[in-house]
């Protein structure tokens, strides 16, 4: 199966990139809103929010947030925490999953810029709404209000920063991610390979400065180094397992060995570090664009390999990178011209009826083949061979050509051919 048909995705993508009507922008707004005002009148709205709350509330009353084992994050997201915990129960009912909404739609508009995709454009409007609409993480992401959602929005938008060189400003809106949540810490990987050292240190001092600040706040800090972090080391508990993706996670739970699911997992994920180093030394001018399929590719392929391995992996990871990908697909050859690559999301779309085995907490090895499929997705394609085109060349003294050889009129004889 071909990789794509240029015919039949140009005229597609040239559909996509026309305005969209008032009714798509109508019609995804509502999509929108319906999700996010559904996900405040659930009971379990904002699940995964309120630890980071409590943490913020703990911190205010004088008690060190890491008494609590659920609470996972830096000491630098306490104090992005703050606002949050004075907010009443009430106002942050509703404004959570608005702003849940605003941080992925941050992502996707930064996604779109960075492939010079119009915002009003067929795709923008619609892929937002479908992509709400049918893919099921998404939703979860809104009800429980989890902080992947500034993961999702930071590294669009850091990419498009660095698209433009400004890379100082991306490893800056990188740090301030990894200060909410280190998801993003894979990424510094992409600093150096660019060889963008002042990049790299607002990315890493960021969060290490604000951590410290943090830490001087509360009381106990040093638990953080010996309570949460072996906690987090081991992969959490049982309250966690059921909805771990990873593949160290959810081979065991099918009779795989431990020892061997967790060679398999790092196993994958070293290939997908090598697929990310020969990604990025690839030409640009072989893929016919400007560097941002590059960026965008090596970026994704080094969080899918961090997935692989990452103790818990849960459905919502895959948000960081998939506003991303879905926006390549304006580009020849990019991984949502391949039909697997929509294959891979058939486990995590929402309606599909699947048998009760491989639901509610079973729903991780579903996720999990969509993230192994994505991973090995991408990896195929930094490690294809690069096609090669040659052009005639003409050396001095020599009459030009103006066609091919086999192109050549053939000269007509008097006799007839054999056949």
């Amino acid at each position: 199966m071909k990789w794509d048909s240029p015919s039949s995705w140009d005229r597609g993508v040239a559909w996509l990139l026309r305005p969209a009507p008032r009714s798509w922008r109508f019609v995804g707004l509502v999509i929108l809103l319906s999700v996010a005002v559904a996900a405040s009148l659930r009971v379990n709205w904002g699940s995964d929010n309120a630890f980071v709350v409590k943490a913020a509330d703990a911190l205010l009353a004088g008690v060190s947030p890491y008494e609590d084992k659920r609470f996972l994050y830096l000491p630098s997201a306490v104090i992005m925490a703050i606002p949050e915990a004075l907010l009443p129960t009430p106002l942050l009912r509703c404004v959570l999953p608005l702003g849940m909404t605003g941080l992925v739609g941050l992502g996707w508009w930064a996604s779109l810029r960075l492939f010079g995709v119009p915002v009003r454009s067929r795709l923008a409007v619609g892929g937002f709404g479908l992509f709400a609409l049918a893919y099921k993480p998404y939703i979860n992401l809104v009800l429980i209000g989890n902080w992947t959602a500034i993961s999702a929005a930071a590294l669009p938008v850091a990419l498009l920063l660095a698209h433009r060189k400004h890379w100082a400003a991306a490893g800056l809106v990188v740090g301030l991610a990894i200060a909410c949540k280190p998801m993003l810490v894979p990424i510094g990987l992409l600093f150096l390979l660019a060889r963008q050292w002042r990049g790299l240190a607002l990315a890493v001092g960021v969060p290490v400065g604000l951590s410290l600040v943090g830490a001087l706040m509360m009381p106990h800090p040093t638990l953080f180094f010996t309570k949460t972090l072996p906690f987090l080391l081991q992969g959490q508990d049982s309250y966690a397992l059921p909805w771990d993706a990873s593949p160290i996670a959810a081979l065991p739970r099918l009779g795989v060995p431990e020892p061997l699911a967790v060679a398999l997992a790092f196993a994958g994920a070293g290939c997908g570090l090598w697929a990310t180093w020969r990604r990025w030394r690839r030409p640009v001018a072989v893929d016919g664009d400007a560097g941002e399929l590059r960026l965008v590719e090596t970026a994704c392929m080094v969080m899918l390999a961090a997935f692989l391995v990452s103790r818990p992996s849960f459905d919502h990871y895959l948000i960081v990178v998939l506003p991303l990908l879905l926006a390549s697909a304006v580009r020849a050859g990019s991984m949502p011209r391949s039909p697997w690559f929509w294959v891979a999301l058939v486990p995590q779309t929402a309606g599909i009826p699947w048998p009760s085995e491989f639901e509610a907490k079973r729903r991780a090895f579903r996720d999990m083949v969509t993230l192994c499929a994505l991973a090995g997705l991408l990896a195929r394609r930094a490690l294809r061979p690069i096609r090669v085109t040659l052009e005639p060349v003409t050396t001095t003294g020599s009459p030009p050509r103006t066609e091919p050889e086999c192109a050549a009129s053939p000269v007509e004889t008097g006799s007839r051919t054999a056949f």
